[in-house]
C-alpha cells in the first residue's frame, strides 16, 4: 500500500508530490483492482487541477468581496472576518480516508455488515470543499455586555445572514447545491426556502462540539464547487483552538483506536488501508519532513508557504464594527 508519507522527504514541491502520488496510485488501483484507489485518486487529481488552474479564485474572491460590502452595510454593529482558503494538501488527505473509516465503521455498526462497494464509492464522490470560505461574526460587548443576551443576538444574525446569502450569490453566477437531507435545520430561524440547502451543525452539533452553518455553491464561470461556512466567533474558536481543531489529534486518534478494535484487520480492505493513512498522516513529524517552501521546528510551530499543513488562503476581509471601521471602499 502506498500513502502520501512516502513522498514527503524528497524535497519536491507539494504539486510535484501531488503528481506522483496520483500517478502511482492510480497505477496502484489499476493493478489491484481496487475501486476505491481509483476514487482516490481523481480526488487527488482535481486537488492538484485546483492548485495549477487557480487563477478564477481572484474573480471568486471578488464575488464574495461583494456579500461582504453588503454585509457591512446591513450588520454595521457587528465584528466580522471573511477567509478563504483552498484545503492543505495533509488536511484533504486525511479527510479523504478518515471519511471511509467513519463511514465503513458506523455502517458496521448499524447493520453488522460492510457496505456494498457502489454505496461507498457514491459516498466518496461528495467531496466538495476543497475551496472554503469562512464568514466569522461577533457582536461586541461594547453594543451588548450580558453574554447570554450577546450570544442570541449572534446565532439570531448568523441565520439572517444565512437566509439572504443563497439568493445573493446565485445572482452572481453561483449555484446553491441541495444538501440532501444531510444536517437539515430544525431552527426555526432557518426560512423554508433556503432549508434544504443548509448542513446544520449548530442543531446538529458533532460530538467534539464542532458547530457552524455549511452550504455548497457551483461556481458557473470557474466550473468548480466551493462551501461556505458560517459561524460566530465561539463557534470559529472551538473549531480551530478547540477540541475540535484538526490539528489536535490526541481525541481523534483514540477514536481511531477504539474502531480499528471494533472492526478486525483483514476483513474491509477499504477500511485498512484508510485507517492506515490516516494513521501514518497522524503520527507523521513535521520537523523531519522535505517539501519545498516547508519548514517546521515541530508538529506546532512550523512556516507552511506551500499549502502542505496550514492550507492556502485567498483572501481576508475584516469589518471592526460601527465606530470601529466606517469606511469600506
Amino acid at each position: 500500500m502506498i500513502s502520501l508519507n512516502d513522498y514527503l522527504y524528497s524535497g519536491d514541491t507539494v504539486l510535484k508530490i501531488l503528481k506522483k502520488y496520483t500517478r502511482d496510485l492510480k497505477i496502484s488501483a489499476e493493478e489491484n483492482q481496487n475501486e476505491v484507489d481509483r476514487i482516490h485518486a481523481m480526488f487527488l487529481k482535481r486537488t492538484s487541477d485546483l492548485l495549477e488552474h487557480n487563477d478564477f479564485l481572484t474573480a471568486q474572491s471578488q464575488k464574495i468581496r461583494e456579500f461582504y460590502k453588503y454585509m457591512a452595510k446591513e450588520y454595521a454593529s457587528l465584528s466580522f472576518t471573511f477567509k478563504g482558503r483552498i484545503k492543505s494538501l495533509i488536511r484533504a488527505e486525511t479527510k479523504f480516508n478518515g471519511y471511509i473509516v467513519e463511514y465503513i465503521y458506523d455502517y458496521y455498526t448499524e447493520h453488522g455488515a460492510y457496505p456494498p462497494l457502489e454505496e461507498l464509492k457514491k459516498k466518496l464522490d461528495g467531496f466538495r470543499d476543497l475551496i472554503a470560505y469562512r464568514i466569522v461574526i461577533s457582536m461586541p460587548k461594547c453594543h451588548i455586555s450580558d453574554d447570554q443576551e450577546r450570544e442570541k443576538e449572534e446565532i439570531r444574525n448568523l441565520y439572517a445572514i444565512a437566509n439572504v446569502m443563497k439568493d445573493f450569490l446565485e445572482e452572481r453566477g453561483f449555484r446553491a447545491e441541495p444538501a440532501f437531507g444531510v444536517k437539515e435545520s430544525n431552527s426555526p430561524l432557518l426560512k423554508d426556502a433556503v432549508r434544504p440547502y443548509y448542513r446544520d451543525y449548530i442543531c446538529h452539533a458533532k460530538r467534539d462540539g464542532y458547530r457552524s452553518l455549511h452550504i455548497t455553491f457551483f461556481d458557473e464561470s470557474a466550473k468548480c464547487y466551493m462551501e461556505m461556512q458560517l459561524r460566530t466567533k465561539e463557534m470559529d474558536d472551538i473549531a480551530e483552538i478547540g477540541p475540535a481543531n484538526h490539528l489536535g489529534y490526541e481525541k481523534k486518534q483514540e477514536s481511531e483506536r477504539a474502531r480499528r478494535d471494533r472492526i478486525p484487520e483483514g476483513e474491509n480492505i477499504y477500511f485498512d488501508e484508510a485507517y492506515e493513512r490516516v494513521r501514518k498522516l497522524q503520527e507523521l513529524e513535521l520537523a523531519k519532513v522535505d517539501v519545498n517552501m516547508f519548514s517546521a521546528v515541530n508538529n506546532s510551530l512550523m512556516n507552511d508557504g506551500c499549502g502542505l499543513y496550514r492550507g492556502r488562503l485567498i483572501l481576508p476581509y475584516e469589518h471592526l464594527s460601527r465606530f470601529q471601521n466606517d469606511l469600506i471602499d
